[in-house]
């Protein structure tokens, strides 16, 4: 074939043949989005195709626009190219993206986890000729503990903060890592407050997920109702007048990033958790050869250094950049 069946561009990932594009980072017609997360679900496209979780999820956060929901494994045609939806595990209604056209099968994995996080759609292996991979912590340092282990670390450090009598504040992004957090809390050691922002969402995904009752925080709570509870809210909380008047507090991040020395550091934060949405450097190399591909398309994160690696392997791997190259270190982590 001698155009690419997916090839990348200043819009995003482009199917010619069926006039499509994957996760767009500029507005286009036909916009088919991978999960919720707003480097991959953008505003301005006149049409969005989903996996039908992530409907109420981007219309939440993009407002009142054109979107359809799939089915996982339902087939969908556009100019003789075959679409379908396949779990990712990244979080919740996260998906890959198959594409067949004429016995040539590509797949977009967009963010992917392999460990069954307990909320999300466990990542379901697309076999395929071509595979477009994130790599965001395509590294051999980043090595994931399990999630029950660090579960029990992070239940274990609310344990002690609320014997000291403080109140325990836990950053994580408003979209997955914190209903990650959420249904892994041991609500028997307090109440689990919440950020606006956190609450707004998890309103959103409840019908979808069993989680605990939590308290959204209001101009109301006091600090006296905190002390020895949690607290979840975005990174973006962190240092402002809204959580300066919860002292006495504790504060730590659940992120991949935390597996780095320095970054509980340049986080200001009191204690970092090692818990990723995405793939560690073992989930990646054997997600790519449980597919079978022969191509790899390395995108987003250590691209180079894995996509290297890749060739050294045997692979026909190369690295394609994207409009949200540079965004690793984002609250998606």
């Amino acid at each position: 074939m001698s155009v690419p069946l997916l090839a990348f561009n200043d819009k995003g990932i482009y199917c010619q043949q069926a006039d499509v594009y994957l996760d767009p980072w500029r507005p286009v017609t036909n916009a088919i989005i991978t999960h919720g997360h707003s480097d991959h679900a953008r505003w301005g496209h006149q049409n969005y195709i989903t996996h039908h979780t992530n409907v109420s999820i981007i219309k939440h956060r993009l407002g009142d626009i054109n979107v359809s929901g799939k089915d996982w494994n339902e087939t969908f045609t556009i100019n003789g190219v075959k679409f379908s939806f396949h779990p990712a595990g990244h979080i919740i209604g996260s998906a890959q993206i198959r594409v067949e056209y004429k016995g040539e099968v590509w797949v977009f994995t967009g963010d992917y986890k392999t460990e069954d996080d307990g909320i999300s759609v466990p990542y379901e292996v697309v076999k395929c000729h071509s595979f477009i991979t994130e790599c965001t912590f395509g590294l051999p340092a980043f090595k994931w503990e399990p999630q029950a282990d660090v579960m029990t670390e992070i239940n274990n450090w609310w344990a002690e903060n609320r014997a000291e009598g403080k109140t325990s504040i836990l950053f994580g992004y408003s979209l997955g890592k914190a209903q990650r957090l959420l249904k892994n809390l041991d609500p028997s050691l307090g109440r689990i407050y919440t950020h606006g922002a956190i609450e707004n969402m998890t309103e959103i995904v409840r019908p979808l997920i069993q989680l605990p009752p939590t308290i959204r925080i209001t101009p109301e709570t006091k600090k006296e109702d905190l002390l020895g509870n949690i607290v979840i809210a975005p990174p973006s909380a962190h240092g402002s007048t809204w959580i300066r008047r919860m002292t006495p507090f504790v504060t730590g991040s659940a992120s991949g990033w935390m597996a780095f020395r320095g970054a509980r550091r340049r986080r200001a934060v009191d204690k970092g958790f090692v818990l990723s949405d995405h793939c560690d450097w073992t989930g990646l190399l054997e997600s790519i050869k449980a597919t079978g591909a022969e191509r790899v398309i390395c995108t987003h994160g250590y691209s180079d250094i894995f996509s290297k690696y890749l060739r050294e392997l045997g692979y026909d791997a190369r690295t394609a950049h994207t409009q949200y190259d540079g965004e690793t270190n984002d609250e998606d982590s």
